[in-house]
Formats: C-alpha cells, sequence, structure tokens
C-alpha cells in the first residue's frame, strides 16, 4: 500500500482527480451500503441534485490523499492557491490565544491544518485507522507543526495543553463520537449522535475558526475558506447548524456516504426532536 502511495503522490493532481472521479463510480457500484448510505442522507438534506456530483468527488477525496500525506509540506501548502478570512488567524495570533479550528468532511479537510501547520503549530485530533499500514501513511505525512492526537483522554489532553500554550488545534466536528461522548442533535433534520467536545472547548475563551478547503476543478488546487461563527457553538445544536451552513455552499464536496446517523455501541437511542 505504501508503494502504490509513494507512485500515485507523484501524480498531477488533475490526473488523480479524474482517476478519483471513475474510482467514486467504481465503490457506489460496488458498495451497497455506500450506496444507501449516500442517498439516503442526501435525501434527508434535500440534495439529491447532487448525487452525480457528490460520488465523483468523494472518489477525488480518496486519490488525492497520497499527495497531501506523502508530498513535502511546502509542496503541500502551495497546492492552497487562495485564502479567504485569513485575518482571522492573523487577528488571533495578536491577541495571543489559541485556535480551534473546526473542519467538517467538506471538500479536502486534509490539507487544513497541513497548511496552518506551515506557518505554526497545531494539534489534531485523529481516530487511527484499523490497518497500521494506514496510520504509517497518516503518520509519515505530519511535518514538525502538524502533531496528532488520538480520539481518546489522552489526545484530549494534548488539545487543552496546546490551546492553553495559545497554539491551535483542529478536529472534525461532524465525526461520530462514541458513547458518552456525544449527544443527539438535529442535523438536517434528523437526529444525529453529535459531539460536545467542540461545543465544550468553545467555551474556553479560545478563537474559533471555521475552516474548509473547496476542491477547485481541473486540479487547479484547492480555495481554503475561514469563518468566524455566525450562530452559537456553546451547544451541538448550534454547531450543527453551522454545519449545514457551511455544506449547503458546495454540497457535491461533502462526504454524503459518511454513516453520520449511526448509533454508537451503548449510546441511548435517538432522542425525538421537538417540532
Amino acid at each position: 500500500m505504501i508503494t502504490l502511495f509513494r507512485l500515485l503522490s507523484r501524480l498531477p493532481l488533475a490526473l488523480l482527480h479524474k482517476l478519483g472521479a471513475m474510482a467514486g463510480w467504481v465503490v457506489y457500484g460496488l458498495s451497497p451500503t455506500y450506496r444507501r448510505h449516500l442517498e439516503e442522507n442526501l435525501a434527508q438534506a434535500g440534495l439529491t441534485q447532487w448525487r452525480k456530483a457528490a460520488i465523483a468527488e468523494a472518489g477525488k477525496l480518496v486519490c488525492e490523499l497520497p499527495k497531501i500525506w506523502l508530498r513535502p509540506a511546502a509542496e503541500v501548502a502551495r497546492q492552497v492557491v487562495a485564502v479567504e478570512g485569513w485575518c482571522l488567524v492573523e487577528h488571533a495570533w495578536a491577541q495571543g490565544k489559541g485556535i480551534l479550528f473546526l473542519t467538517p468532511h467538506l471538500g479536502c479537510f486534509e490539507i487544513t491544518a497541513q497548511y496552518y501547520a506551515a506557518h505554526r503549530p497545531i494539534t489534531v485530533l485523529y481516530r487511527p485507522a484499523h490497518k497500521e499500514a494506514l496510520n504509517r501513511l497518516i503518520e509519515a505525512g505530519r511535518g514538525a507543526n502538524l502533531r496528532l492526537a488520538p480520539a481518546d483522554l489522552s489526545g484530549v489532553r494534548k488539545l487543552l495543553s496546546a490551546l492553553k500554550r495559545a497554539e491551535a488545534v483542529g478536529l472534525l466536528p461532524d465525526q461520530a463520537p462514541k458513547a458518552g461522548e456525544g449527544v443527539w442533535a438535529s442535523f438536517f433534520g434528523r437526529p444525529a449522535y453529535t459531539m460536545t467536545l467542540a461545543s465544550r472547548l468553545s467555551a474556553m475563551g479560545v478563537v474559533v475558526i471555521l475552516a474548509w478547503a473547496e476542491r477547485l476543478p481541473k486540479g487547479r488546487g484547492y480555495h481554503l475558506h475561514l469563518y468566524a461563527p455566525s450562530a452559537d457553538l456553546s451547544t451541538p445544536e448550534g454547531l450543527n447548524r453551522e454545519l449545514e451552513r457551511m455544506i449547503r455552499e458546495k454540497p457535491a464536496q461533502y462526504l454524503w456516504g459518511y454513516n453520520r446517523y449511526k448509533r454508537p455501541a451503548g449510546a441511548p437511542p435517538p432522542t425525538e426532536l421537538q417540532p
């Protein structure tokens, strides 16, 4: 796997995205479970018109990973050809505050931390893969300023320590947490088990920045979008409203095949939404 990833990492981004678009359709055709999740999630959000584009974009996400993980950090950062909202980062630096980056499964979410790490240290919460070879690839893709924190209590401590040092941390706020680490909250009108960690960290007096990297056509690179929250993130409900707003900006690039509405083992049953 590592050899294949190294070979793919040397291909032009435009070619990787073409291969990825084809791979997306192959996976869609071969995996009934993935196909069902993608179609049900798009229907729940009322965005079924984006189905074809979403299938292709999901494949691009997978095929661009070798270039994000295995190329030199400076080369990866140069793939970000446009940045919107960087003033939010500079303002946080001027204030001497820690930064909490919330990056959903939208666009090329792997490159957001890579780009920030080209400037200053960032600690990112991640869930180790089941295959050790894949974990080695993930770890190979971090530079000196990109630190990984496992999605457990030890990882949360690393996030807290980084914020106390006025550094940056990042996490995927739409990732389904383990039982006891979330609550049921509406996501596109359906109960989704939503992490409470993002809301707790946002209440620590840090600067919260919503971030996602838009995948540009024809392999031209990425447009990094940074926003200040427009809603109260102190509750999972407010967090999900903000994520919905971001996703609607570029629905095709959201990872609709992710089983966002699953019930983690040991979690209580979904609660009914208020009318």
